[in-house]
């Protein structure tokens, strides 16, 4: 059993418009994820740096962030990040560039985890239309076409309010979409912004919203996470690899 996450934590400014790092860490170790993606962990300009310090990160937590960060100060890239708990292995890493009209960005990492190998992306999309769609389309291209297949969990904020939206029916040859529940805005939501998206090998046992009394303050959006167990492909069947 896995437990995943993703996190937009608004460059750790909560909705009183104060820069708290240390409440962004505390609703991170509420969480108590095995996988947690981050957005807007970086700020957008100048060095990028993160708004989380990653030696604090490592010593005050169980997690390492995955090496994505081209800039000393950055934790991720394009704002995307993952946490990862100590005891898993990262065996790969790999930066993706989105189509879009302002700077967007995904991020994959190929993961060990008690010896079974998994891959987890990391998004953060546009808020237009259009854009998304292009995204998404871009996003399965890279992932699938030069890429050993291996079961893929996808996680973000796809900035998509409707389930029955065509972009997030482009994901669903490959995969399926769980919307763990309304995640924006954190003190009464009503968007569910942010979802879990898996690959035919995972089942999603359970999912949901982090509705902590620190969440509804430290970020716009709540966290949302699922657990999933890995098993054999279900009723989809992953498209051949492209060499």
């Amino acid at each position: 059993m896995l437990k995943i996450g993703s996190y937009n934590i608004q460059k750790a400014i909560g909705l009183d418009a104060r820069r708290r790092p240390d409440r962004t860490l505390k609703v991170i170790q509420e969480l108590n994820c095995d996988v947690l993606a981050l957005q807007e962990a970086d700020k957008r300009f100048g060095p990028r740096e993160s708004t989380l310090d990653r030696d604090t990160i490592l010593s005050e937590t169980d997690y390492r962030p995955v090496p994505f960060a081209k800039r000393e100060k950055s934790l991720g890239w394009h704002g995307n990040a993952i946490l990862v708990r100590n005891s898993i292995g990262i065996l790969d890493f790999r930066r993706l560039d989105l189509p879009t009209l302002e700077p967007r960005g995904a991020v994959a990492a190929d993961l060990e985890i008690d010896g079974i190998k998994i891959r987890v992306a990391a998004m953060h999309l546009s808020l237009v239309s259009h854009f998304r769609k292009k995204q998404i389309t871009s996003l399965m291209h890279q992932l699938h076409e030069h890429l050993e297949y291996l079961p893929t969990v996808l996680i973000g904020d796809l900035n998509e309010w409707r389930d029955t939206a065509r972009s997030l029916k482009l994901f669903e040859e490959r995969y399926e979409v769980t919307t763990p529940g309304k995640s924006f805005p954190s003190p009464l939501p009503v968007g569910s912004l942010d979802r879990i998206i898996t690959s035919p090998e995972f089942t999603v046992s359970q999912a949901g919203v982090h509705t902590s009394k620190t969440a509804r303050i430290a970020s716009d959006h709540l966290p949302v996470w699922a657990h999933l167990s890995l098993g054999t492909a279900g009723h989809l069947a992953p498209a051949p690899d492209a060499h």
